[in-house]
Order: structure tokens, then C-alpha cells, then sequence
């Protein structure tokens, strides 16, 4: 039986890293194998062909051939670049975060083709909007969702009574929420507030056009920011460097609309 030498896949480029002066190791993710780590050969040279295909967050068709340790990009084909978020330091801190997130999810050589075409639909959507708030909220609803973490938002997670109208908690620990009689016997438990309940249960129930539709207030939007990424680090262990990032571009340019 012979093994097939080259092969065909769809990626979008999460992130690299010098192999040599002229060659990278690109982490790619997938439709149809997952993440994978592959060598792009002289992509670092001005003349190269494949350079422009295999940068940061471009959706490409690529062609591969097997390595004795990692695989060798052979050819590419852009097939959406997202052009417009590399003009904005907002949307591509958006675009970054979203990245970092599905490398820190996933493991390797695992198919989640829910999860590409949310990347891919994600950055999509994240270049044609301005306000990206809800669209980082959803997809980091769904990027749980597909990973397995799903959070639990119409039962209480121990009593499983559904939720009543009013303020409950959400734990940490427990990945979804507790009505006020069982708040006490989570730890790492946190306050919800209705709409704040009401807008976590819209986008986990719609798609990605609606979530840009939705009308929210500041308090609302940090109110969802901070739940929901409390649970995430609580699930990585740590905070993701394209975070901290992305509030030091958030509060640059909350700077720069009160000036104007």
C-alpha cells in the first residue's frame, strides 16, 4: 500500500514561527484534520511565491507534501485574505484574540469543521463591522461549544430548576448558572443579570449575522466581556497575551472617540 505523498487542504494560518533565516513553522487550522503544523520553505525571501498565501490570519488552499516531522507547504492559493482588518488596530486585535483562541482549544490533528468555519465566518464578519463586542461575545460562546464547554444558561446547573427572572450566578467552576438558593455551594460564583442572561442565551441560540444586529449598552457589553472570559481562563489556566492586548487597544481608542 503506498502512501499519497501530496495533499490538498483549506487552512487559515493561526501563527509561525523562524524555522531558519528564510524558512517557518505555520500553525494552520483546518477543515477536514484540525490543527496542524506545517514548514513553509523561503517564505521569508522577498521573491517568494508562497509568502503572500501563508501569512498571518489568510484563508488559503494549500498544497502539502508528507515530511519525515512535519509536513512541507508545497503551494498556495489565497482565498480570502481579510484585507481590511490589517487597516484597523481594533478589528485585527479582534482578529488575533479569535486566532489565539482556537490555537489554545484545540489539540492537534483533531477535525472540527464547526469550529473552522466559525474562525472563517468570525473573521469575515469582523471585517465588515466597526462595533466587534458581540461578535468576539459569540464567537467565544460557540469556540466552548464545539470545544466541549458549553455553558449551561436555562437550568440551574445543580438543582436543574429553570432559571427564574431575576438576578442568579454564574459559576466558574461549574460552567453555567445557579439560581439564587444554590449560589453557595459553588465556588468562584459571579452575579448575572437578566439581560446579561438574556443576551448569552440569544447568541448561543442564533447565528452570527443576528449577534451583529443585537442593540446593547457599555455596561451590558463589560458585563458579558468579563463573564465569559473569567470562564476561559479559568479553562486555559491563564490569560491569553492577545487579551491583555486587545484591552489596551480597546482603551486606546475609547481614548481617541472622546477626544474627537
Amino acid at each position: 500500500m503506498t502512501i499519497q505523498r501530496l495533499y490538498k487542504t483549506e487552512a487559515i494560518i493561526l501563527k509561525g514561527f523562524k524555522l531558519s533565516e528564510a524558512d517557518k513553522v505555520l500553525t494552520l487550522y483546518t477543515p477536514d484534520m484540525g490543527k496542524i503544523k506545517a514548514v513553509a520553505r523561503g517564505i521569508s525571501r522577498p521573491k517568494s511565491k508562497l509568502r503572500g498565501h501563508v501569512e498571518m490570519l489568510t484563508y488559503s488552499s494549500l498544497m502539502l507534501a508528507h515530511g519525515k516531522n512535519l509536513d512541507i507547504i508545497t503551494q498556495g492559493q489565497t482565498i480570502n485574505s481579510f484585507l481590511s482588518l490589517r487597516d484597523n488596530l481594533w478589528q485585527i486585535s479582534c482578529a488575533l484574540y479569535t486566532a489565539e483562541l482556537v490555537d489554545r482549544f484545540t489539540p492537534e490533528h483533531m477535525e472540527n469543521r464547526p469550529l473552522f468555519e466559525l474562525l472563517r465566518d468570525t473573521l469575515h464578519t469582523l471585517c465588515l463591522i466597526n462595533n466587534a463586542e458581540l461578535v468576539l461575545r459569540y464567537f467565544e460562546l460557540h469556540l466552548l461549544e464545539y470545544s466541549g464547554y458549553r455553558p449551561q444558561l436555562n437550568n440551574c446547573i445543580l438543582c436543574d430548576t429553570p432559571l427564574k427572572p431575576t438576578t442568579n450566578f454564574f459559576s466558574i467552576t461549574g460552567g453555567g448558572v445557579l439560581c439564587p438558593d444554590c449560589q453557595y455551594k459553588e465556588s468562584l460564583v459571579q452575579p448575572i443579570s437578566l439581560n446579561t442572561l438574556k443576551v448569552l442565551r440569544f447568541l448561543q441560540n442564533n447565528n452570527i449575522s443576528a449577534a451583529t444586529r443585537l442593540i446593547t449598552t457599555p455596561r451590558l457589553l463589560l458585563e458579558l466581556e468579563q463573564l465569559i472570559r473569567s470562564y476561559i481562563r479559568y479553562l486555559i489556566e491563564r490569560e491569553t497575551s492577545s487579551s491583555k492586548w486587545l484591552d489596551q487597544v480597546k482603551k486606546l481608542t475609547q481614548m481617541e472617540q472622546k477626544e474627537k
